[in-house]
């Protein structure tokens, strides 16, 4: 079938099986692979993407749920939220193997934006069943305080 999709703000035509998951048609079909394969049934984090701003699961998302929505990936993100998690993410050398950052910044940067000045309690509910194997919890903690002091500023 075809699907006419909002990607980082272009209209994208595919067609795909209804039922495809979000994530296949970004990576496969639309050739983003920012967004990344972690397990397959929405317990990891890694193939998160914001639709209409929330952070959703797109491994879990059939893409006739996406059409009529604003979908944006990591290779889209924008704005101050955006750009403050980033350099954090950097100052801080948050990464250390990368698979899941993509995930991960994009769930920070949906919280941040509706929440500018996030306490503990709010980035640790923020950013549950983001699953960082290489245990990076506390740079990504840091790295959060850090953009929000930056977009403070």
């Amino acid at each position: 079938m075809a699907f006419s999709l909002d990607i980082n703000g272009r209209p994208v035509e595919v067609d795909v099986p209804a039922d495809m998951p979000l994530l296949w048609v970004l990576r496969e079909t639309v050739g983003l692979t920012g967004t990344k394969y972690g397990c397959g049934i929405a317990a990891c984090g890694a193939c998160t993407v914001h639709i209409d701003g929330t952070p959703t699961r797109s491994c879990s998302l059939p893409v006739e749920a996406a059409v009529g929505v604003k979908i944006t990936t990591i290779e889209g993100i924008a704005g101050k939220p955006a750009q403050a998690v980033q350099a954090a993410w950097q100052k801080l050398d948050v990464v250390q193997c990368g698979y899941c950052q993509s995930g991960q910044v994009m769930a920070a940067t949906a919280l941040l934006t509706d929440n500018p000045a996030p306490s503990d309690p709010d980035i640790d509910a923020a950013m549950t069943g983001n699953v960082c194997r290489c245990a990076t919890y506390q740079r990504i903690r840091a790295a959060i305080h850090e953009a929000a002091a930056t977009m403070r500023a």
